[in-house]
């Protein structure tokens, strides 16, 4: 009688102890989801921005274009663009992730305050990333886009509409969900 008593209590304690902890994630998602929307509060709701920009293809070519027509190469679903600086940390851990991402999805990076073309195409020569990149030596496109730091990742459907957009560390599930979720709906 006293084992069961004790399986009893110890079952209660467990209960109880789940609640807590439940509650706790639940603040903290709440904090994390707080702090993305601070950070995202810039990017413009609706539709991309028309960005005009150099862009740095994999082989070194460089030609002149916009978003709407580096978009119209991969009609009918969406795309990602991914904003990066070769001084940042959390980009580098990023590289891999936007390199296997661009494998299955379309990606336009965007090399923010990182140089002139050549200095990006060294960057990305030395690195060996296989990304076409539009040059944003001021970080004017990045402010168009809505945002203040890096690295950044934001989702244009294929109505051109900008979803998703996340600052900080974004791990590749959370890029392929991201994408994923826009094609969906």
């Amino acid at each position: 009688m006293a084992r069961t008593g004790r399986l009893a209590r110890w079952g209660q304690s467990l209960r109880q102890q789940w609640k807590n902890h439940l509650l706790t994630l639940l603040m903290v998602c709440g904090v994390l989801y707080g702090v993305q929307a601070w950070q995202t509060r810039d990017v413009p709701a609706g539709a991309a921005p028309e960005l005009a920009f150099s862009l740095l293809q994999p082989d070194g070519s460089r030609t002149q274009t916009t978003l709407a027509q580096w978009r119209e190469q991969h009609p009918g679903q969406p795309v990602a663009l991914h904003v990066w600086a070769e001084w940042c940390p959390i980009c580098r851990a990023e590289e891999d992730s936007v390199t296997r991402l661009a494998g299955d999805w379309p990606v336009l990076t965007v090399a923010m305050q990182s140089g002139p073309a050549e200095q990006v195409a060294g960057v990305l020569a030395r690195r060996e990333l296989p990304w076409a990149t539009a040059i944003d030596a001021r970080g004017a496109i990045a402010r168009e886009l809505g945002f203040k730091a890096v690295p950044a990742f934001v989702v244009v459907d294929a109505n051109g509409q900008l979803r998703s957009a996340t600052v900080g560390y974004t791990s590749e599930i959370g890029m392929r969900l991201r994408l994923w979720w826009a094609q969906l709906f």
